[in-house]
C-alpha cells in the first residue's frame, strides 16, 4: 500500500492533498487510498450526527450528557481523532495526545 501525505481540517471535514493545499489545516497524515476512503466515511457519519444534534438542540430541557444524539456526535469525533492519531506524523500524534480527546 502506497501512502501519501494528506492535510486534514477536522471542523470542515476536508481532506487535502499537497497540490490542493490552499486553506488552513490542523493535521498532517500519511495514508493509503483505502485509509482516506475510511476517513472520508467517518467525516460523513460525523456530519450526519452533527445534523441530528442541531435538530435536537431545539429541545432546551434535555441535558447534554443525557442525549443520545450528542453521544453519537461525540463518538464519531473521537473516532476521527483516533484515526488521525493512527495515521499522523509525529507532530500530529503529539498534538492529538496533548488535546486529551482519546
Amino acid at each position: 500500500m502506497d501512502k501519501k501525505t494528506y492535510y486534514i481540517a477536522v471542523a470542515s471535514g476536508e481532506i487535502l492533498e499537497p497540490k490542493d493545499m490552499t486553506g488552513n489545516f490542523e493535521f498532517e497524515i500519511l495514508a493509503s487510498e483505502e485509509e482516506i476512503d475510511q476517513l472520508q466515511e467517518m467525516f460523513e457519519d460525523s456530519a450526519e450526527a452533527q445534523d441530528d444534534t442541531a435538530a435536537r438542540a431545539m429541545i432546551p430541557v434535555r441535558d447534554y450528557h443525557l442525549d443520545k444524539e450528542n453521544d453519537a456526535a461525540d463518538y464519531y469525533l473521537t473516532e476521527i481523532y483516533r484515526k488521525l492519531h493512527e495515521l499522523g506524523t509525529p507532530e500530529t500524534k503529539s498534538h492529538i495526545e496533548s488535546m486529551n480527546v482519546l
